[in-house]
């Protein structure tokens, strides 16, 4: 296995800097810490680049703050300067994380994403008879900070990265030597890298063919029932022998009852919203009409949030429900949800 060297000095440059400001401003161009920031862009940079040249940066404190999406999460918001510093990490790192994921994990990834995580599982479902579905329990915040070092340096031999990643790594802890922080984009990465070894684990020596993982959500098909019974308790002990890791829910279950997945059903013919995709769709429009014909926002306002929620409940065979549930909630009745 060749680990990745001489990368610092990409990471360095003044022109990979500049995109990665341009990266971090993306939706947040009006906010305080980046309008400072873009002040005194050449000064900041510059700084920048030295720390990073001597594998040390100033992470500086996280904010903190809760999101509904769709459960409840902690997000930890790294300053302004510093996830202009994640994007110039991942600009040039990102190949080499991307060459030891396997074809079928599908978050973060380019190319990947919930369309393509959901067309494999209904594929698989109509070659598989039966399915297994497992979760992660609390997965980012139960990631080990020695085992993930130690990963990142079977890909790495950069001491200057390494020494980003371990103070990256170190500025945050769920529990003793625990977690990374979601919010980070390099938390992304060392997600999908640290559960990569679980990847290769099913698909090299467990040789399932059809396998799907969208982040700390994953699932197995085969013909045979039984394996799938064997060959989850070799995970159950995989997890947490190798990665520190335990599983929150197993579920095996025949293809054709369908299985909960990603906010939809999934049945070897076709998609359908879970029940909760529903009742959250209700919610959301809803609220959104509430606050429209209270005069807080224009059209063009209301449609900007309004197409992401079609979006998400288009993927799914849900027209009746989706023309019902606008209609209900008196959100433009006139609107096309085709």
């Amino acid at each position: 296995m060749k680990r990745a060297g001489h990368l610092i000095e990409r990471i360095a440059d003044v022109d990979n800097l500049r995109l990665a400001f341009f990266k971090a401003c993306r939706g947040k161009r009006g906010k305080a810490e980046v309008l400072r920031f873009r002040e005194r862009v050449d000064g900041e940079l510059s700084v920048l680049r030295e720390e990073l040249l001597a594998g040390s940066v100033d992470w500086g404190e996280y904010h903190t703050f809760q999101v509904q999406d769709p459960k409840p999460r902690t997000i930890h918001a790294a300053p302004f300067r510093s996830r202009v510093a994640h994007h110039a990490m991942v600009n040039v790192c990102e190949p080499v994380f991307e060459s030891y994921q396997i074809h079928d994990s599908y978050a973060c990834r380019k190319g990947k994403g919930l369309d393509a995580a959901l067309d494999r599982a209904v594929r698989f479902s109509r070659h598989g008879n039966w399915f297994l579905q497992m979760d992660i329990r609390k997965c980012f915040d139960s990631i080990g900070h020695g085992i993930l070092k130690q990963l990142l340096r079977r890909r790495f031999k950069d001491r200057s990265v390494l020494r980003l990643f371990d103070s990256i790594i170190d500025s945050y802890e769920h529990a003793r030597g625990k977690g990374i922080p979601i919010g980070n984009l390099t938390s992304q990465y060392f997600a999908n890298h640290y559960l990569g070894l679980l990847d290769h684990h099913i698909k090299e020596t467990l040789r399932f063919r059809r396998y799907v993982r969208y982040m700390d959500d994953f699932v197995v098909w085969a013909a045979d029932k039984a394996e799938l019974i064997s060959q989850r308790d070799q995970i159950e002990e995989f997890l947490p022998e190798r990665l520190g890791l335990n599983l929150k829910s197993a579920t095996l279950n025949a293809c054709e009852r369908g299985m909960t997945f990603l906010g939809y059903r999934v049945f070897p013919q076709e998609l359908r919203l879970s029940r909760r995709s529903r009742d959250r769709f209700r919610r959301k429009a809803s609220c959104y009409a509430r606050v429209w014909q209270a005069g807080i926002w224009d059209e063009a306002e209301l449609a900007k949030h309004v197409e992401p929620l079609l979006a998400f409940v288009r993927r799914g065979a849900s027209r009746a429900f989706r023309e019902r549930a606008i209609q209900e909630c008196g959100l433009c009745p006139e609107a096309r949800t085709a």
